[in-house]
């Protein structure tokens, strides 16, 4: 079996509790968009980029988070990832991509301590508030979306979840804008595989490295 599909069926234990009873992406959007017309902020977790250029997965979350923004739905992007796999932050690479795509670099901020989806959420949460944000949704692809969902409700104050929605980013053309990456490499970088132990990065993706007594990013 495939490594990947083995990590997203190991995904799919750890959340299962969490996730089994999430609603749909488009009832999350109505519920979200609900209670906000116009979020402050969304956060949008990283990809690993691996050159030239986005894969699947960061281009599915990009194409939604600009589309999110161009629509009026959110102000500002936070694009949420450090350097994990790959020798690159993934949040200045994703912030690369918003730009090429249209938005202004004034409306997109960068959060690089995040090596797990569950602190995504969190840290860019704290930087959020940080900054004083008011009204922060979480922006990212149906699959996280719904993993991260209990996470969502337990431990922020209402925060938004905006899961993409399939037929709408089929509407976007796929192909990847340019970008200048090559001076964004961090030398003698070594990824999280060879830093943490398995157990640890299991730890990592349930939230658990998280101390969450610490509320200043």
């Amino acid at each position: 079996m495939h490594k990947k599909l083995i990590f997203l069926l190991i995904l799919s234990v750890l959340f299962s509790n969490c996730s089994l009873f999430a609603p749909g992406p488009k009832k999350l959007n109505r519920r979200s968009l609900k209670k906000h017309p116009q979020y402050d902020i969304a956060i949008v977790p990283g990809v690993p980029f691996k050159e030239p250029e986005w894969d699947g997965a960061m281009m599915f979350r990009m194409i939604w988070a600009v589309h999110l923004y161009k629509r009026g739905y959110v102000k500002n992007l936070m694009m949420s990832g450090g350097a994990v796999y790959t020798p690159y932050v993934e949040a200045e690479i994703m912030k690369q991509y918003a730009i090429a795509m249209g938005v202004p670099a004034e409306n997109i901020f960068i959060e690089s301590r995040a090596e797990h989806s569950t602190e995504n959420v969190w840290y860019g949460y704290l930087l959020a508030k940080q900054k004083g944000f008011k009204s922060i949704a979480l922006a990212s692809d149906p699959f996280q979306s719904k993993l991260l969902y209990r996470f969502v409700k337990k431990r922020t104050k209402g925060m938004g979840i905006l899961p993409a929605i399939m037929d709408t980013t089929r509407t976007y053309s796929h192909k990847a804008p340019s970008i200048e990456y090559k001076h964004l490499k961090i030398e003698n970088f070594i990824p999280i595989t060879e830093r943490q132990s398995f157990r640890k990065r299991m730890r990592g993706t349930q939230g658990r490295n998280i101390n969450y007594k610490d509320t200043i990013y």
